[in-house]
């Protein structure tokens, strides 16, 4: 049984196998997206519980894709990845709903630590 549906947007390769690398052996069922739009498209299909996205990537940004979320599915938690960490970015996606955010390069540890803590707070 699945602790949980988790969607990874990120145009990295090396992020999404990160992550998966990470949450699957730790029971998470994994999706992944290169992009906002493949994401959003991918959320229209199924539910997710937890969407953790890039914060920089073409076309469309993790902002973007969090505003979008809360707006159609708004029990869908998110979690912003960023490399690009600047406090204001961090509280402009927090107000804009982001469960949290995690600094790149992340280790498996904090990932863990991190998603571990959304669904804590889900199940409260």
């Amino acid at each position: 049984m699945s602790k949980g549906k988790i969607l990874v947007i990120d145009d990295e390769d090396i992020v999404r196998i990160s992550c998966s690398r990470s949450l699957v052996p730790e029971g998470y069922e994994l999706k992944m997206a290169k992009n906002g739009p493949e994401g959003l498209k991918m959320l229209e299909e199924e539910p997710f519980d937890l969407v953790l996205t890039d914060l920089k990537m073409p076309n469309m940004d993790g902002i973007e894709v969090l505003g979008t979320i809360k707006e159609k599915w708004p029990k869908t938690d998110v979690v912003i990845v960023t490399g690009y960490q600047t406090v204001e970015t961090a509280v402009k996606a927090i107000k804009l709903g982001a469960f949290d955010y995690i600094e790149k390069p992340f280790t498996p540890d904090s990932l863990i630590a991190t998603v571990a803590n959304v669904f804590r707070a889900r199940n409260r």
